[in-house]
């Protein structure tokens, strides 16, 4: 199994490789040469095993299996629910997956939990240390904060936007106490971090300097751990039941993985929906084939407040049937004007793809947690409320519904609080999170500021 980039000009790479790098020389994403064909997982499978053995397809012989499993076993193992990603009934034919059963309460936990303990071996055996950035818009920066606290072999550098997540998103990052964990709050939108941590990486004697490295959702390692839990969804309501996946989508890393998993052969004929907020970039691609930036307006889902979603570039690449010119030629056309349409193939593909988007209001996300709220006495967070909103404007079809929650409702409570009237608590096993020291920096939004502060961070002269 090897690896290329979207845009070419690189040489292709193993699974181990393509994982460390995260971003592929030239500012192309990794993705495989070619889809695995994977059997379809059964109800009799634990989540780590079922994961392992997804994850084996994807590493081919970069890892051995039994190095795999071990590493799942004990990524899963402190996950408060067996399962991992239980599904709970909410409705006639709906469900909704919880992902917030991990240490920081959000999905994120299920692929950054196998990624930390990836590197630890992986860096272990090789006698390496390695600065790990990660651009987060809530979620991301708390969960690979919990996967790397305290490791030998990786300097963790966090971008997070200033006062644009939520205090406890912010406390998942910042409360740590290690050592390793390095937080820095900068005076822009999530756009901005996630196009420092591009520019870093496209400066390849910068990155090559403090052994750079990424685990936004632009590290392939990020999809593939995500694949499981929509094998394990269709395996528990049935393997030959078409289903219709609804996912809460900011860079679409999460809806990617349902549609990797589909051509991979681990779903039954899917519909994979994309739920965004009122950033409607995404929604407004599948609608009119073109792909236009715009300045990120705050919503009650901060997570989601992405105008730029990286994910898509690898669904343009599929649908240009891995042609690297066009994936590049559209990716530089975006960079240069702040809007591109897209290849006349891959808009077509795009359409009669499982994939489709719509975007939900501020005032509907507050209407569906009161909502939910009502009709089964759980208090949903506002980036799965948006999911739920999604479910209600799509036309009912005969297939099972299944709403993916990424987040706890605790991860939120103020944002929860004003629209339901209830204050939602954190769960025991961080109860305490308020009352831990918080250690972070604020920054501007500006590359030689973060290029030097990283810089310093892993010892390199300036």
């Amino acid at each position: 199994m090897k690896y290329g980039s979207t845009r070419g000009g690189t040489d292709p790479v193993n699974f181990v490789e393509a994982c460390l790098q995260g971003l592929a020389p030239g500012g192309g994403l990794y993705v495989p040469e070619a889809w695995p064909a994977i059997d379809i997982v059964s109800t009799q499978e634990p989540y780590a095993a079922l994961a392992a053995r997804v994850l084996s397809a994807f590493a081919g012989d970069a890892l051995p299996a039994d190095t795999l499993s071990t590493i799942c076993r004990s990524a899963y193992a402190g996950f408060a629910h067996q399962a991992v990603a239980p599904l709970v009934q909410t409705g006639a034919n709906q469900w909704m997956m919880e992902l917030h059963h991990g240490p920081t309460l959000a999905f994120k936990d299920v692929a950054m939990q196998f990624i930390g303990g990836l590197y630890d071996h992986v860096l272990s055996a090789r006698g390496q240390r390695m600065t790990v950035i990660c651009a987060t818009s809530g979620d991301t920066g708390g969960a690979a904060a919990a996967a790397f606290a305290g490791s030998d072999h990786v300097d963790l550098v966090i971008l997070h936007p200033h006062e644009r997540i939520s205090p406890v998103q912010r406390k998942f990052m910042t409360t740590t106490g290690a050592s390793n964990v390095h937080n820095l709050a900068l005076d822009g939108d999530f756009d901005a971090c996630q196009a420092i941590v591009k520019s870093l990486f496209a400066d390849t004697a910068f990155a090559r300097s403090v052994s750079l490295t990424g685990v936004n959702s632009i590290n392939w390692a990020r999809i593939a751990a995500q694949i499981g839990y929509f094998a394990a969804a269709q395996a528990a309501l049935g393997p030959d039941r078409p289903l219709r996946f609804i996912v809460p989508s900011g860079n679409m890393g999460d809806a990617l993985a349902g549609y990797v998993a589909a051509k991979c052969g681990l779903l039954t004929d899917p519909e994979i929906h994309c739920g965004v907020n009122a950033n409607r970039t995404l929604a407004e691609v599948f609608k009119t084939g073109r792909l236009e930036r715009s300045s990120a307006v705050a919503t009650p889902s901060p997570a989601m407040d992405i105008t730029a979603p990286s994910n898509f570039e690898r669904v343009v690449y599929d649908l240009a049937r891995g042609n690297t010119d066009t994936t590049r030629r559209f990716y530089e056309a975006f960079l240069q004007a702040g809007s591109a349409d897209l290849p006349v193939d891959v808009k077509s593909g795009l359409e009669a793809s499982c994939l489709s988007a719509s975007s939900v209001s501020n005032d509907e996300t507050d209407h569906e947690m009161r909502r939910v709220l009502a009709e089964t006495g759980w208090l949903i967070c506002p980036h799965t409320a948006v999911g739920f909103s999604a479910a209600t404007h799509l036309p009912v079809v005969d297939r099972p519904t299944i709403v993916l929650s990424t987040a706890h409702a605790a991860k939120f409570p103020e944002t929860v609080e004003r629209a339901t009237g209830r204050r939602p608590e954190l769960p025991a096993h961080c109860a305490d999170l308020d009352a831990r020291a918080e250690v972070f920096e604020q920054l501007p939004a500006n590359l030689d500021d973060v290029r030097r502060k990283v810089l310093n961070l892993a010892e390199v002269p300036c």
